[in-house]
């Protein structure tokens, strides 16, 4: 029987004071990026600053409610809550209903909030992916497992990419860590990070012929280092013509699977295309407000890229300029080190469980905060293009800053009750 005597009981309280910590520079930035003067309190609640104060209450009394749950609700309810959001995904598409933002039909209107159903569909994937690979003689080498636990993964993207949220639909593949983990061959991290490279090579280089000669010189060299071995000579051999097809592919792929303006946001970061004034514009003044910061920054409520908002979407998916401008790059590394902080935690508790379940769940957190945390940084300082993903607990957003408290606090529980679920 778990001790329940008192919720504090062997809870981890460092993931806490991280979250804590992330949650309050979060609510003061999001102040800074949206203040309105003639409603300056920090609680007024005709302001998105207020309202994220009282996201901030819900998410902790949640939090706390969390901690109170009994371990073994959490497991056996997995299926129930992963069904709960599929239906609610696909009740986001029907016309009148769903509610359409900024060209994504993602959100339910409750009247005091908009729900996103696709930010807790990542907790209850990870939830549901966690029960199904911790069950008995479950092993993800086996082509039946890794299936079924594609299918978990898969469902939430399809119906996510219908609304479409591309960014959110990219999360889930950042799961193939846990397969990872639980055994899944590193060929398929290798073959994932090849695809992506030539994909990167092919729209960058013009000639497809000095990408396939590059890839037939490196074949062959293989080859040669491995002809003793005849399956690996075979499969480098595969390999090579299935590259090689590839990058012919990819070009008649890329045109026709992507709007226009993804294809031109590509361009912008891979700098085939220069455009500062329209498609590029918002990750320009994004890299002038976090440059324009330096070494210490320029002072709270004093950044001009921020007050003057050149930024667009500064309180939500650019919030880390606001970081960048007014607390400088000294205050951009607190911040990345705390993100790092506790995505080494999450880790050390992921290995430290003695239930598979845990376990699993615990590196599913982990996936989902690291994709979240990397590409909302990499996108407002020009790596990577605009796919609109939140900085996680910082971002102004009621659906993901209760999301990501459910997400973390189900694995403080579980680790507070290391022995309950086996």
């Amino acid at each position: 029987m778990n001790n329940q005597r008192s919720f504090f009981f062997n809870v981890d309280w460092v993931t806490v004071f991280i979250y804590l910590a992330l949650c309050t520079i979060g609510w003061f930035n999001i102040y800074a990026a949206v203040l309105d003067p003639e409603h300056a309190s920090m609680i007024d609640t005709h302001t998105r600053y207020g309202s994220q104060f009282i996201f901030m209450m819900i998410a902790f009394v949640v939090a706390i409610v969390i901690l109170l749950l009994e371990s073994r609700f959490l497991s056996a309810l997995a299926p129930a809550f992963y069904v709960i959001t599929v239906l609610l995904l696909m009740t986001v598409l029907i016309p009148g209903v769903g509610r359409n933002v900024g060209g994504n039909q993602a959100w339910i209107d409750l009247g005091f909030m908009r729900l996103q159903p696709s930010e807790f569909a990542k907790y209850t994937t990870c939830l549901l992916l966690a029960r199904y690979l911790s069950g008995t003689n479950i092993k993800v080498t086996e082509i039946k497992s890794f299936l079924i636990a594609g299918g978990i993964i898969l469902l939430p993207m399809i119906l996510i990419k219908k609304q479409p949220d591309d960014g959110s639909t990219l999360v889930f593949c950042s799961l193939i860590f846990v397969l990872y983990r639980e055994g899944l061959s590193p060929w398929f991290l290798i073959v994932t990070g090849v695809i992506i490279l030539l994909f990167v090579l092919s729209l960058i280089i013009p000639n497809p012929w000095y990408l396939v000669s590059a890839l037939i010189a490196a074949g062959f060299l293989l080859m040669y280092f491995y002809r003793r071995n005849r399956q690996m000579l075979l499969g480098l051999l595969i390999g090579t013509v299935l590259a090689i097809g590839l990058v012919f592919a990819i070009r008649p792929i890329y045109n026709r699977s992507l709007n226009a303006y993804q294809k031109d946001r590509i361009a912008v970061v891979l700098g085939i295309t220069h455009d500062t004034r329209h498609v590029g514009y918002n990750q320009n003044q994004s890299k002038i407000a976090i440059g324009s910061g330096r070494m210490w920054g320029k002072g709270y409520l004093k950044g001009t890229q921020t007050q003057y908002s050149f930024v667009p979407e500064q309180s939500t998916d650019f919030i880390f300029c606001t970081i960048g401008e007014e607390w400088g790059f000294a205050g951009s590394i607190v911040v990345v080190g705390l993100y790092l902080s506790l995505l080494i935690r999450i880790i050390v508790i992921a290995e430290r469980q003695r239930s598979p379940f845990s376990r699993i769940y615990a590196y599913g957190v982990a996936s989902v905060i690291f994709f979240h945390f990397f590409i909302n940084i990499s996108m407002t300082i020009g790596f990577m293009p605009v796919i609109g993903i939140p900085l996680p607990l910082i971002s102004y957003g009621g659906s993901s800053l209760l999301s990501f408290t459910i997400l973390l606090f189900t694995l403080i529980k579980l680790d507070s009750n290391r022995m309950g679920i086996v």
